[in-house]
């Protein structure tokens, strides 16, 4: 049975943290394992790792293979260098006591390394902060002398429209002074207007008025004869046709009177 030491994954969408645990490679990746190690969480800063460091030595020991990512993580607290010392010591190199000399130095500058790369990040986090504390108070500086600007503004508007009202209040009195005068005499002159205006359409209707009754009489006289002239004309074409008719109808009485004194006279 092959053997791993590899990280089981945990935790929610976006927020996974993972153990590591020693499991048959043939098992799912979050299913069955033979020993839990320990817990990895990549989302803090610096990531969190926590371990049973001579459990990883043992199980390195008795030929448990480690996944890459495993591998990175034992290696950075120290579980791949205490094996390669302890290795030593069985082949002979060194002794024990040597082994733990030179973990205890790598390990003193791992820490010191550590220390560093957290102080880094304290110390870039405190002056980012600053950098946004000082951004924020220059932009409220601007924001503060674009207000009193905009202050002194309205105030210089509001006093010179007070002066402006302090010095057209005479003007005001004389134009309220000159409007009842000139009132009056705008409605004296549209009274004569009108006046003329009437007296002129009077004239006009009286001058019009005898031109008119005598055209009227002309058009009537003129019509009466145009009537008289067609009546007549009526009669006179009337005439001829009613003496023609009168004629044949003489004429065919004589004939018949003719015809019956010629029937007589034979019958005689």
């Amino acid at each position: 049975m092959a053997v791993k030491i590899r990280l089981a994954r945990k935790g929610r969408k976006r927020k996974a943290f993972y153990h590591i645990v020693v499991a048959d490679s043939r098992a799912p990746r979050d299913g069955r394992f033979i020993e839990k190690l320990g817990v990895y969480n990549p989302i803090t800063d610096p990531a969190t790792i926590e371990l049973d460091f001579d459990r990883a030595v043992d199980w390195l020991q008795k030929g448990a293979q480690p996944t890459d990512t495993c591998r990175a993580i034992l290696s950075y607290k120290g579980v791949m260098l205490k094996k390669h010392l302890l290795e030593g010591v069985r082949k002979g190199a060194f002794d024990e006591a040597e082994a733990e000399r030179r973990f205890q130095i790598w390990l003193k500058e791992k820490e010191q390394k550590i220390e560093a790369k957290i102080t880094g990040i304290v110390k870039d986090r405190e002056d980012d902060k600053i950098k946004r504390i000082e951004a924020e108070k220059q932009i409220n500086e601007e924001r503060a002398k674009a207000l009193a600007k905009k202050r002194e503004e309205m105030a210089a508007a509001e006093a010179s429209t007070g002066d402006e009202g302090i010095k057209t209040e005479p003007q005001e009195e004389k134009v309220e002074e000159e409007a009842p005068a000139s009132a009056a005499s705008s409605d004296e002159a549209t009274a004569e207007k009108k006046a003329e205006a009437e007296e002129k359409k009077e004239e006009k209707v009286e001058e019009e008025a005898p031109a008119s009754a005598a055209s009227s009489d002309e058009a009537m006289a003129e019509k009466k004869v145009e009537a008289e002239e067609k009546k007549e004309e009526k009669i006179e074409e009337k005439a001829p046709a009613s003496a023609e008719a009168a004629d044949t109808k003489e004429a065919k009485a004589d004939k018949k009177a003719e015809e019956k004194k010629e029937e007589k006279a034979r019958e005689e």
